[in-house]
């Protein structure tokens, strides 16, 4: 699965708008260009995953709520992982997943 740089960078663009942060201040904080970050919220360059981590942490959001649009905190949060991972399997495995869930869930 690629990643979607265009996606990414709206998602931190949207985060930093939730904290009222101007991108001069973030780019501040982060110690580099305003054109920098402005490239990277537009999408057209790669940010690194160490960027990405010192990011995160001024926003207050998690990596996984970037790259996946899904924050850890939400009800929704493992819904496409699991969806995901069914996908994958064949369908005695699901039904053995399903009555093993079922039994947690009853109990």
């Amino acid at each position: 699965m690629a990643l979607d740089y265009n996606i990414i960078g709206e998602r931190l663009k949207q985060a930093r708008l939730i904290k009222r942060l101007t991108q001069e201040k973030l780019a501040e904080e982060l110690n580099v260009s305003v054109a920098f970050l402005s490239r990277i919220e537009r999408g057209s360059s790669h940010i690194s995953l160490k960027r990405l981590n010192q990011i995160c942490s001024i926003l207050h959001v998690s990596e996984g709520e970037i790259l996946n649009g899904v924050s850890e905190d939400s009800e929704v949060y493992l819904n496409k992982n699991f969806f995901n991972l069914l996908k994958s399997c064949p369908a005695e495995k699901i039904s053995l997943i399903y009555n093993i869930a079922k039994v947690i869930v009853d109990t």
